[in-house]
């Protein structure tokens, strides 16, 4: 079998707004800017259209996937530069609900893949910042893998980072390119991304390629940014500030059979099963006597 070759894997990072149309032709300049300087595959991140808080402004300004005028212009786009693009995620409507969806678009425009969200950012934190993304969005059950010419690429979003049952049921099915496209808070950012797709990496011998929103939006939130892509040992390749931009890096595939030959975890692991002992273990200070 013949070895998958190398690749230039792009993360575009933005700062999306609450204008479907701007943000549309903001990830379409950063995907041609990525394309220009030699990406043959670039991620959007989380949210790429419209990032927006209140429910029934989201719901005012989105649609079915299949008039969604970021999705046609990307595919257009990949069309143009002959290049696969990974939408981190769009808005789009599911019946009542939201589904956050991320697309996997290949050279010639077509939807390969796409995902929905599995874990659902429903969590309250420091300083009273609270989200609760089950009111307006209704989680994916059906984890993802597509077929690449470098090998198998895994799509997440975001919050599913956290969940590393996920990422080891993608490596084990395959996948080599774990991807985690974002619009993580600058809190959480800032005290757990770069730790969480490191770990995503190390455990399952894969890349991890994760674009992000960064900065202050306009419907106030304030995002980390630091898109990242980390090797199958855990270092660094690109990582990116808070502005918006472009960050590459050199993939060779190779480096995943490497490092699970290394350290073969997922080869290693074994069943078992979780049990209470059968009787209290003594505090010694409550010892009377």
């Amino acid at each position: 079998m013949t070895a998958a070759r190398p690749f230039v894997a792009a993360c575009v990072q933005m700062r999306s707004g609450r204008d479907p149309l701007k943000n549309r032709d903001a990830a379409v300049a950063l995907v041609r800017e990525a394309a220009g300087r030699g990406a043959h595959y670039v991620q959007t991140p989380e949210m790429t259209s419209l990032v927006e808080r209140s429910r029934e402004a989201l719901l005012a300004k989105i649609g079915p996937e299949e008039t969604d005028p970021t999705l046609a212009a990307l595919r257009e786009t990949a069309r143009e530069r002959r290049i696969y693009i990974h939408i981190g995620s769009l808005a789009v409507t599911a019946g009542e609900m939201v589904a956050n969806r991320a697309f996997l678009i290949d050279p010639e425009g077509e939807v390969v893949a796409s995902y929905d969200k599995i874990h659902l950012f429903d969590v309250d934190l420091p300083g009273g910042e609270s989200w609760r993304e089950s009111r307006t969005y209704r989680g994916g059950d059906v984890a993802c893998l597509a077929q690449t010419p470098w090998g198998v690429l895994g799509l997440t979003i975001c919050y599913d980072v956290r969940f590393a049952a996920l990422y080891r049921a993608l490596a084990e099915a395959g996948a080599s390119f774990l991807t985690a496209p974002a619009c993580f808070t600058r809190q959480t950012g800032e005290a757990h991304w770069q730790v969480l797709q490191r770990a995503r990496a190390i455990e399952t011998g894969s890349f991890m390629i994760s674009a992000a929103q960064g900065g202050l939006h306009e419907d106030g939130r304030e995002t980390f940014g630091h898109s990242i892509i980390v090797d199958p040992w855990g270092r660094i390749l690109a990582e990116a500030g808070t502005e918006p931009g472009v960050i590459l890096a050199a993939i060779d595939p190779a480096k995943v059979a490497e490092a699970r030959s290394r350290i073969p975890t997922l080869r290693n692991a074994r069943p078992f099963r979780v049990k209470m002992a059968p009787t209290p273990i003594p505090d010694p200070a409550l010892a009377t006597g």
